[in-house]
């Protein structure tokens, strides 16, 4: 299995260091889930055909502690916010399980918390701003937050936990938007963001969708194209807030 995957790009800092790890072991012939487990996994990592037909992924995985791991880059990624962020992956896994319990199965709408936990999940960015930057980013004044404030963004730290959107950052494109959540501690490590926003992880926290959409490619730094501040023209992408 190939992974293609530019680690010195800047959102990838983070995850970088068990990245090139388990990449390197998949390169050199592990299976995924072994590689995975290798690094360190705190769910026991199986291949894909170890679930049941017609059995919830997230109740199999509470169940039994067992991950199943498909070939390619959205399983990679998953599996490393598992090792990079185990108490917010147990947090929300269990929350999967018992609105799945509740709702007795997959079936019919997910509801509002699985809903919210399926989109953070996969789309997730936590952001650490100052306090201007999060009153651009809320009105979805572009200008402002990319441009007039820019020299804020030194103060700011990002990290993405969602596994589907680091997957599509390995091709990135103008219009990938996040799901952001203020994060209410700093973002200094993985490990203190993990225990914070596990915290937060609550039925009537994640059901409010305390989440702001963000086009990250908007990032100072993380782009070159907008360096060129024409780039936040496209109104296309940076949409205007609705009235």
């Amino acid at each position: 299995m190939s992974l293609a995957v530019d680690w010195s790009r800047p959102w990838y800092s983070p995850w970088a260091q068990p990245g090139r790890e388990v990449a390197a072991a998949i390169g050199a012939g592990r299976p995924p889930h072994v590689a995975l487990n290798e690094a360190g996994s705190p769910v026991r990592c199986v291949a894909q055909d170890a679930l049941p037909a017609g059995r919830p992924y997230e109740q199999f995985v509470f169940e039994t502690g067992c991950c199943p791991v498909r070939d390619g880059l959205h399983d990679f990624f998953n599996g490393l916010c598992w090792i990079g962020l185990p108490q917010s992956k147990r947090a929300l896994n269990a929350l999967q399980a018992a609105e799945i319990a509740r709702q007795d199965g997959v079936a019919g709408r997910r509801g509002p918390v699985r809903d919210a936990i399926t989109v953070f999940d996969e789309n997730g960015v936590l952001l650490d701003a100052p306090e201007p930057l999060w009153t651009a980013l809320l009105q979805r004044d572009w200008r402002r937050l990319f441009v007039d404030l820019r020299p804020l963004w030194d103060d700011a730290r990002v990290l993405v936990v969602g596994h589907a959107l680091l997957e599509k950052l390995a091709a990135p494109r103008k219009d990938m938007t996040a799901h952001v959540w203020a994060a209410g501690a700093p973002l200094g490590s993985r490990a203190g963001a993990d225990a914070w926003l596990a915290a937060q992880c609550t039925p009537e926290r994640l059901a409010a969708k305390p989440f702001t959409p963000l086009p990250v490619l908007g990032i100072p730094g993380w782009w070159p194209e907008n360096e060129n501040f024409s780039f936040y023209d496209d109104s296309v992408v940076f949409r205007p807030r609705r009235r």
